[in-house]
């Protein structure tokens, strides 16, 4: 089969017309990729950096590779609906073993890179995945963990684990369990490309292709069964709406295994003809964004917030005039955005104060940031606050909310071009519909919608009924039908007088602060709300320098009476943004980042409620039995699995009004228990 007809047409005839491509979702994701290399063999479908140097692969090498890990799995005997699993970064051999397996019929499953071995074994063994990609001595280590209840001769499902990176492999030379991604490819070039050709031929659009895992912020995660056709429906919507050029760079940075990646990396990568960028690694790819300078980008509201506190630290750092002329040129070019964002244009003197402001100020900034090339940027996850929306569109970036679920391929909301909304994340994709039930809950139908949960056939009917998919979330429409989400259904609360609030709503509006990085709302039938908060060690850390406040920990920086005081402030502004009846009462400063890895957060970053209530049980009962301090025994787990245990005072303070405004200091340092 040569590569101007890398694949047969099937009886379906869905290669009439090869002129262009047409409706991408009458396609597979593989057939979809035989059909770029068709039309586009030497078209840039993928870059990635090794060793400072970018490398890319063409469309023609992409199928290349793809072609040779389906013959490569087939001969280990992959076949249709098994699962694979990958477990790595952001890395071409992600994309080469996805579409590899999905050719063959299989389902590809995405495993965070950042799970800890138990997260792994759960996933691995939950998707009854045959063969998983692990990038390196790392994330193999994890699978050894439970080896003995993963191996397939052992009663489990893996039959084989394939490596990427070999170094620190050479330890595993004679264990059958283990082979080189490059003896799969090897393995497929001896079988030939007719396995390719034949298996992608019998693929289905409405076939299950991967498995997505929903972030598990009330549970264990489940999986989320999409098909080619669920991908390839949101990448072509979005495309359309954003009329994406062929050959836009994106960087691919977040974890693959998350849908907000999925969604770029895949679906609009492949409906788009858009190529995708990996960086070096998850440590660089900030600094790898610069070199690219994407065309779209799509990132939490803790990287634009991220990045918004980073030039805030160096413009504080910076002499007194410089910081002077920042603040006047940013004023003059959030006044602008201000104006375009109510649909006014800039006119006299405020159209020559922007654009002083863009050579002054922005444009120096844009191509420092990387984003000189930027014209459509996203977020989505939470809220991103009024001020950090500005503060992008006073640049020029064209930032805007975005909605969706695992369920419905990550966005299925987004605000057009001119029609950006600090309180709404905007209107359907086409084809989509949107409904508020009569509880309040958003629910949705389109053909992004998945097929339901792997194993879970219950909660597949409690959330996918009649081909609306039932969110979980509170939301409203306005009039002009942008969509307003409020919060989990299950998570809002009411306080002892019956008054009901959002917790996430009042959690966000505390992390539009630069100084607090995470904040948990309570109250649920309490008199008042109180709240659990981390400050930012970034922000707060270069704060406290300038202060010459000196501290050594992260405990340490929280326990600072002067830190305690600068929250306070942050906390009181919140408030007055806020309904008497939501207004934080009493807070307390945590002694640690909530982390993941503690179970605190899900791997996407959203707080688990119930499981930080539990385990912070003393604090937030000390927050409503009128306690000035508590004493607690803090627990550090490592890395290496140790535990240190510290006995520390956790301080509870108060807003104005309810007495004493700062209590009196804690210890700065804890002892040992």
């Amino acid at each position: 089969m040569t590569a101007e007809n890398p694949v047969p047409a099937t009886p379906r005839d869905i290669y009439a017309n090869p002129s262009k491509l047409g409706d991408v979702t009458r396609f597979t994701i593989p057939q979809l990729l035989a059909e770029r290399a068709r039309l586009s063999p030497n078209g840039v479908a993928l870059r990635h950096k090794e060793f400072g140097i970018w490398n890319e692969t063409t469309n023609l090498t992409y199928l290349e590779r793809a072609r040779e890990v389906a013959a490569g799995l087939h001969a280990l005997g992959v076949g249709r609906g098994d699962k694979v699993a990958v477990l790595a970064e952001n890395i071409p051999e992600w994309v080469f073993m996805e579409v590899g397996a999905q050719a063959l019929g299989a389902i590809s499953v995405g495993v965070y890179q950042s799970s800890v071995a138990s997260e792994v074994k759960y996933v691995v063994d939950y998707t009854d995945a045959v063969v998983v990609l692990a990038q390196d001595e790392e994330q193999v280590d994890k699978l050894l963990e439970y080896r003995h209840e993963l191996h397939h001769q052992a009663g489990g499902k893996v039959r084989r684990v394939v490596f990427e990176d070999p170094r620190g492999m050479a330890k595993h030379a004679d264990d059958e369990w283990f082979m080189s991604f490059e003896e799969l490819l090897d393995l497929g070039r001896r079988q030939g490309q007719e396995i390719f050709n034949i298996e992608a031929a019998k693929g289905d659009p409405d076939d299950v292709c991967h498995f997505s895992l929903t972030s598990g912020t009330t549970g264990a995660p489940k999986a989320a069964m999409l098909s080619h056709r669920n991908l390839l429906y949101m990448g072509k919507s979005l495309s359309e709406v954003e009329k994406f050029k062929p050959g836009s760079d994106y960087l691919s940075f977040l974890p693959m295994a998350w849908i907000g990646e999925q969604m770029m990396t895949i679906g609009v990568a492949l409906a788009g003809g858009i190529t995708v960028n990996f960086p070096e690694s998850s440590e660089t790819a900030m600094q790898d964004l610069v070199e690219i300078g994407p065309h779209f980008m799509f990132a939490p509201p803790r990287i634009w917030e991220g990045i918004q506190s980073q030039m805030y630290i160096r413009m504080q750092e910076s002499y007194g005039p410089n910081r002077a002329v920042y603040r006047k040129l940013l004023k003059w070019s959030t006044d602008a955005a201000d104006a375009s964002l109510s649909g006014k244009k800039p006119g006299g003197l405020a159209a020559l104060k922007s654009k002083i402001a863009y050579w002054g100020l922005t444009r120096p900034l844009l191509d420092q940031l990387g984003f000189l090339r930027l014209t459509h940027a996203y977020t989505g996850g939470a809220a991103l606050g009024p001020d950090v929306f500005r503060f992008y569109h006073g640049l020029g970036v064209n930032l805007k909310q975005i909605y969706g679920q695992t369920e419905n391929i990550g966005i299925a909301y987004v605000h057009r071009d001119g029609d950006v909304r600090f309180d709404t994340v905007g209107k359907p994709l086409p084809g989509g519909e949107c409904r508020i039930t009569e509880d309040g809950e958003i629910i949705s139908r389109s053909p992004a919608v998945c097929k339901g949960y792997y194993k879970k056939e219950d909660a597949s009917a409690e959330t996918i009924r009649d081909g609306w998919l039932h969110s979980g979330d509170a939301g409203r429409l306005t009039p002009d039908g942008h969509l307003q989400v409020i919060d989990r259904l299950s998570d809002v609360m009411q306080n002892s007088r019956g008054d009901r609030f959002s917790p996430q709503y009042i959690e966000n509006r505390l992390k539009f602060s630069p100084y607090i990085k995470e904040a948990v709302a309570l109250g649920h039938g309490q008199d008042e709300v109180t709240a659990l908060l981390n400050v930012d060690p970034m922000t707060v850390g270069q704060w406290a320098e300038k202060k010459q406040i000196a501290y050594t920990t992260y405990m340490d920086l929280s326990s600072k009476p002067e830190v305690a005081e600068l929250l306070l402030r942050e906390v009181q502004q919140t408030n007055e943004r806020l309904e008497p009846h939501e207004r934080i009462k009493r807070f307390v400063l945590l002694y640690k980042l909530l982390d993941a890895d503690d179970d605190e957060l899900t791997r996407t970053g959203k707080v688990r409620r119930k499981l930080v209530g539990e385990k912070y049980a003393p604090i937030v009962n000390a927050l409503y039995d009128g306690s000035e301090k508590i004493n607690v025994e803090a627990v550090f787990k490592y890395q290496d699995g140790q535990e240190q245990r510290v006995r520390t005072d956790v301080v509870i303070y108060r807003t104005p009004g309810e007495g004493q405004a700062i209590p009196p200091q804690r210890p700065a340092t804890g002892a040992r228990a």
